[in-house]
């Protein structure tokens, strides 16, 4: 087994099941031309996110971490009419990018861009009474990932899902002793969910076109 298998076996699905249209075949194509990091979601992962919407019936939904607005672009198109979506990110650049890409594929009228640091972006959310959300999604700096737990479970209620993402790291988060703080921000974050009691969740590693990761799925219970 090898990445060019791993992405064979992707674009067959991708193409039965996924075909990406304009505005996001426009957004990886300009987020690239920006010189944004690869770090986007692959094309099944993003259609994963739209379709844990749908089932969730999501109305609301927090996503740290926008990049170039490829994944906010999947959840916000799963939105029913009325619907709201908050993406925040860290670099005034890549928002300027992903703001481009969302209204490209008209749905600047949902989504709202905020720009700064997610840990003080995040209090100023549950000051505004913004929530509750129906999902978060989770795709930012790891080591501040058990600080995104804490704030999503205050701005969610039974019932809303959390996802992460990048969780896996090529399985170098089977290493207690990494010196990789991304490691230990994911080896924290699961710990913390592990040990919640209004969590139930699983991790599911993938491979694929982008390598060896996973996503962790959490449902907020009673």
């Amino acid at each position: 087994m090898s990445l060019p298998l791993w992405t064979a076996v992707d674009d067959y699905f991708n193409e039965l099941l996924v075909q990406e249209d304009g505005p996001l075949l426009a957004a990886a194509r300009e987020s690239d031309a920006a010189g944004l990091p690869s770090h986007q979601v692959a094309p099944n992962q993003g259609k994963l996110l739209h379709l844990i919407a749908r089932l969730r019936n999501a109305r609301t939904i927090l996503e740290i971490g926008t990049l170039g607005g490829y994944s906010t672009i999947w959840l916000a198109r799963a939105l029913p009419e009325g619907g709201r979506l908050v993406t925040l990110e860290a670099d005034e650049e890549y928002a300027t990018v992903a703001a481009a890409n969302i209204a490209r594929a008209g749905l600047e009228h949902v989504v709202d861009v905020r720009v700064g640091k997610a840990v003080d972006s995040l209090p100023r959310i549950a000051e505004e009474g913004v929530g509750p959300f129906d999902l978060v999604f989770i795709d930012a700096d790891k080591p501040s990932n058990p600080d995104y737990l804490e704030w999503a479970l205050k701005l969610t209620r039974p019932g809303s899902v959390i996802v992460g993402d990048n969780v896996v790291r090529d399985g170098a988060v089977t290493d207690p002793n990494s010196s990789d703080p991304r490691v230990q921000g994911v080896r924290r974050f699961t710990e913390l969910i592990a040990a919640h009691p209004r969590l139930t969740a699983t991790t599911v590693q993938t491979v694929g076109a982008k390598g060896h990761d996973g996503f962790t799925l959490a449902l907020v219970t009673d």
